[in-house]
Parts: C-alpha cells; sequence; structure tokens
C-alpha cells in the first residue's frame, strides 16, 4: 500500500506541472499572437498606401515596364491578399480613432506636393550664363527656398562630372555650388556635348526619384523665363494626369555627317526624313506620370543625337496629351510667350 502511494504521489505532480507549463507555453503563444497581430494591423494601412500608389505609378499594368518593377507589382499584390484577410480588423480600427499617417523617407509627415521641379541644362565655362539667370529671374539664397515653400517650385542647374573627375571644372562647380546652394550634379555622368539626349534623361529621373511635383521642366541655361507665368500655365493643366507641354515642332531630319544637326539614326525616320511632332528643347513640361514612365524604361528608352528628339519619341504610341504652347516659344512665335532666349 505504502509503495503504491509513493509511486501516486510523483505521477500528480508530474501532471500537475505539465499542465502549468501548457497553460504559460498557451499564454505566451497567445500574447505573441497579439503582437504580431497588432504589428500587422498597423502596418496595413501603410502597405495599402504603397501599393496603391505602385499601381498609379505603373499605370496598372499599361505602361511598359521592366522585369524587376513587374517582379515587385506581383510580390505586391501577394501581399495585399494576404492583407485583405486584415480589412475588417483595420476598418474597426478606423473607427475607433486609429489614422495611417503617411511617412516620408526620413519618419516625419509627408510634405506637400510641389508645382513644378526646373532643370536647368548648364555646362563648365557657362557660370556667366548662370549668374545672368540668377539676376533675372531665379531666386538666390533664401528667396530660392521660400519660392519651394510657399509656391511649390524647385529651380535648379544642372551639370555632370568632368571626364577627368575632381579636376578644376568639378572644383569650379563645387565652389560655385557651395556658394549658391542651387545644382543637381549627376555624379554619374560625364559632361559632354554629344551626351545631352541622355543628360536629359538623368535630369529627369533625378528629379522624379527626389521631388513628388505634378510637372518636371527643362530650361537651357540662355532661356530667360517669366516663372509666375509659367506656374500658371502649369497649373492650368493640374487636371491632365499625363500631359506633354511645349512648343511643338517638326522639320527635316539631317543625314549628312557635316551638318551642324546630323542624325546618326536618320534612316528610322522614313523615306521623307522628316522628325515627328515633339517640344522645342528649349522648354518643355512633362507630368509625373510621364517622368515616372522614363524612370521606370529607363534601361530600354532611346537616346537620339538631340534631346528633344529624344523626348518625343519616347511618347509616341503612348496614351499621351501633347500642347502646344506658344507660350513656351523663346523665339517668339507668340507676343505672349512667357520665355526669351538669350
Amino acid at each position: 500500500m505504502g509503495s503504491r502511494g509513493s509511486n501516486h504521489r510523483p505521477s500528480s505532480a508530474s501532471r500537475f506541472e505539465n499542465r502549468i507549463s501548457f497553460l504559460m507555453l498557451s499564454m505566451f503563444a497567445t500574447m505573441a499572437s497579439f503582437y504580431v497581430a497588432g504589428r500587422l494591423w498597423q502596418d496595413a494601412g501603410n502597405r495599402v498606401y504603397l501599393i496603391n500608389e505602385l499601381d498609379k505609378r505603373t499605370g496598372q499594368g499599361k505602361s511598359s515596364i521592366s522585369v524587376d518593377d513587374t517582379l515587385k507589382i506581383i510580390t505586391c499584390r501577394e501581399r495585399q491578399k494576404k492583407l485583405d484577410a486584415l480589412h475588417i480588423d483595420l476598418e474597426k480600427a478606423k473607427q475607433e480613432g486609429f489614422t495611417p499617417k503617411h511617412l516620408s523617407e526620413d519618419g516625419g509627415p509627408a510634405k506637400k506636393k510641389l508645382l513644378v521641379v526646373i532643370g536647368i541644362l548648364t555646362m563648365f565655362g557657362r557660370k556667366n550664363n548662370r549668374d545672368a539667370i540668377r539676376k533675372a529671374w531665379m531666386p538666390t539664397g533664401d528667396a530660392l527656398k521660400k519660392l519651394e515653400e510657399e509656391k511649390g517650385i524647385v529651380v535648379r542647374f544642372v551639370i555632370g562630372k568632368s571626364a577627368n573627375k575632381g579636376d578644376s571644372s568639378d572644383r569650379e562647380i563645387d565652389s560655385e555650388n557651395r556658394q549658391t546652394n542651387d545644382f543637381v550634379i549627376l555624379e554619374n555622368h560625364v559632361e559632354t556635348i554629344e551626351e545631352r539626349a541622355k543628360k536629359t534623361k538623368l535630369f529627369l529621373i533625378h528629379a522624379v526619384e527626389n521631388w513628388d511635383a505634378a510637372f518636371y521642366t527643362k530650361l537651357s541655361d540662355d532661356v530667360y523665363v517669366n516663372i509666375d507665368a509659367l506656374g500658371s500655365v502649369l497649373g492650368s493643366s493640374l487636371d491632365k494626369p499625363r500631359v506633354y507641354i511645349g512648343c511643338m515642332k517638326s522639320g527635316e531630319v539631317f543625314s549628312q555627317p557635316k551638318d551642324k544637326w546630323y542624325e546618326p539614326d536618320w534612316w528610322k525616320f522614313g523615306d521623307g526624313k522628316s522628325y515627328f511632332q515633339h517640344a522645342s528643347g528649349e522648354i518643355f513640361a512633362i507630368s509625373q506620370a510621364l517622368a515616372q514612365f522614363i524612370s521606370i524604361n529607363r534601361l530600354v528608352l532611346r537616346t537620339y543625337a538631340h534631346d528633344d528628339v529624344s523626348i518625343g519619341s519616347w511618347f509616341i504610341g503612348l496614351d499621351v496629351k501633347h500642347v502646344d504652347e506658344e507660350k513656351f516659344c523663346c523665339t517668339s512665335r507668340s507676343s505672349g510667350a512667357i520665355c526669351a532666349s538669350a
């Protein structure tokens, strides 16, 4: 009897300990589940926002995109399916006062969308042109920052690097920029006249990746602009999601190397050797969706000898609104032009 009782007590204690262990494990698992669910719940709103933004950026598959971006879209949509299961809880949370906040890259509240980013393409040895622009219409110092904050207009000179990186040309630009703080320096672009079309493309890619604006505008560094009038013209096209604004032109394609405007790919323009309609390179503006299209498809967009032709070629075949804006004709086809060439 005593022996059996002695064997029985450890068995009961063991079962009791097992129950406690099971209960503790269950409590831990429950707490962990609440924690994970809470984190998913908290992130769900932001993830849904980001996926929707990606869909807008790619035109919901209507535009040509790279393989990498296609895979990203597929991955995001798979995650969207998983997030659908949390949608009801998220809606309940919103009713109880939870509101997802769209954050900027530095973790702060998202900044107000800009109206336009203006890139003035310049080169080495043209400081006099830049100084003339600063005196004529481009604000400097605190006024430049005020223009961005109050009117949503960003203005920067755009330049690449010397073929001999770090030489006197680069040092002069770095010194000028320390004084004015009004440059975009394209670190991976070698500054040459022959690569102007590539430079324009790189500026648009840089601008759309660094500033959230409704429009992106390119200027030459010998063009003077009424910046308020430019803002007014662009503001009238805010309702057009895919718009290409400029002084539209066509013209002869030159096939002889001795010609100033020689086009090595002249044969691609047919027997008539005439360009399609495109905006003059002195000034043009494109909407954000078109700038994003260029950024996404940067590796497959062909550049021709001239940047104005290159830009125009990228929008052939797309659902793009071409606006022949006489006010952008700086050499003055229109008395109401908002710009003038030096």
